[in-house]
């Protein structure tokens, strides 16, 4: 009985049904498996060279499903293969067989969506990582040309050559190293590959403007030279215009001018110093230290001139207060009226109005003081320009209070 049952669970036809459902869920796992891996790949080369799109994270979800299929079919696979082998039945085999089957082909069609979704992009990223060993040897071979031009250049002691080399021989190493390193991938070689290429070609455009650096050294030489003269001559009058300040004005209006005249001399002195350095770099025939040391000139003239400047100006300012003092005070009401009608004009009148008027008993306070022989002419030109710039700030929040009233 016992061995007529197991003639009968190995009978043909069993044999012949598991064969056929183990060669259909091997094919139905295959094409899954094989689009998946090739989807696969595509989302690892988008996350390496497009990290922003967030490929990876949502693939997931279709890569756990692949994953589930993939272990149904294993599950059942081994159960079909026992059963084959000892004879056994399978409590509703065909049913189980057909689901998984449905499983594999369901993940299969997840992947082609997914991929479908962004296939132009997917493929961009795939061709991009193929290219990476070309693009990180074509790099290679560039910096070093270019590294081998700057070594036997005549200009390889300039300081833009010689910062700009430095920074190839960085840029190589980095590479080397995103190539070599344990888990380096596409994305860290081909980001190392594109700093390398763009430090080869800002070492080539230093060596392309190297041989006109001498001549813009010469000409910023002598364009420098002159303006030392002019503010020379320039820093001559300081000190008979602070002496007019001291004699017709109140003491108070100069008073943050007293040492414009030492320290405008000692950065003319800086300049002079910087220049002649310049001088001499250019004579060694190192043009950009020239350059530097012109720049560091000009910056002191420029420091020279801001000194002078608040002098003669400040002289020449209160001269003219004094010969008309209500000027002034006339520019600003003019501009506190053109607030007032603003106020009017934009329905404000009940919320800025107070403010306004209390600007006009300012400026009426602030010409009350112009008293005395020598009045605080300075002191009154602050107050006013004081009065000014409160009257443009309630004016630009009276604009900026209409437009929002609008929106």
């Amino acid at each position: 009985m016992v061995g007529r049952r197991r003639s009968w669970f190995r009978s043909s036809g069993n044999s012949e049904w598991i064969e056929r459902a183990r060669a259909g869920l091997a094919d139905a796992f295959l094409d899954m498996d094989r689009r998946q891996s090739a989807a696969e790949a595509a989302v690892h080369a988008s996350g390496e060279v497009f990290p922003e799109r967030g490929l990876p994270a949502a693939w997931e979800p279709v890569r756990a499903r692949c994953y589930d299929a993939a272990g149904a079919y294993l599950a059942l696979t081994e159960e079909l293969e026992a059963a084959q082998r000892d004879g056994a039945d399978i409590a509703d085999g065909q049913r189980r067989a057909d689901a998984v089957t449905r499983q594999l082909v369901d993940a299969a069609r997840a992947v082609d969506e997914f991929y479908r979704a962004d296939q132009a992009g997917l493929e961009h990223a795939v061709a991009i990582v193929r290219s990476v060993p070309q693009l990180a040897q074509q790099v290679k071979v560039a910096a070093a040309a270019v590294r081998g031009q700057a070594a036997d250049s005549e200009y390889a002691d300039y300081p833009s050559v010689r910062l700009r080399a430095a920074a190839v021989d960085e840029a190589l190493v980095t590479l080397e190293s995103a190539g070599s390193g344990a888990g380096s991938g596409s994305g860290a070689v081909r980001a190392a590959a594109n700093r390398l290429d763009a430090a080869t070609k800002e070492l080539a455009e230093a060596l392309a403007q190297a041989p006109s650096r001498l001549g813009a050294a010469n000409t910023a030489l002598t364009s420098v030279d002159t303006r030392l003269s002019a503010v020379r001559n320039r820093a001559e009058g300081v000190g008979p215009a602070y002496s007019a300040l001291l004699r017709e004005f109140n003491a108070a209006s100069s008073a943050d001018l007293a040492n414009n005249g030492r320290e405008c001399q000692q950065a003319i002195d800086a300049a002079a110093d910087a220049l002649a350095g310049a001088r001499a770099a250019s004579v060694a025939k190192n043009p950009e230290s020239a350059l530097e040391l012109t720049a560091t000139a000009r910056g002191n003239l420029a420091r020279a001139e801001q000194l002078i400047d608040a002098v003669t100006k400040r002289l020449e300012l209160l001269r003219s207060v004094r010969e008309d003092p209500q000027d002034k005070a006339k520019a600003v009401r003019f501009r506190l009226r053109d607030a007032q009608m603003l106020a009017v004009s934009r329905g404000l009148a009940g919320e800025w109005g107070s403010v306004l008027d209390a600007q006009a008993e300012r400026i009426e306070r602030i010409t009350e003081t112009l008293s005395g022989r020598h009045p605080d002419y300075w002191a009154y030109v602050a107050e006013l320009d004081a009065v000014t710039e409160f009257i443009a700030g309630v004016v630009d929040r009276m604009r900026k209070q209409a437009g929002s009233r609008r929106e």
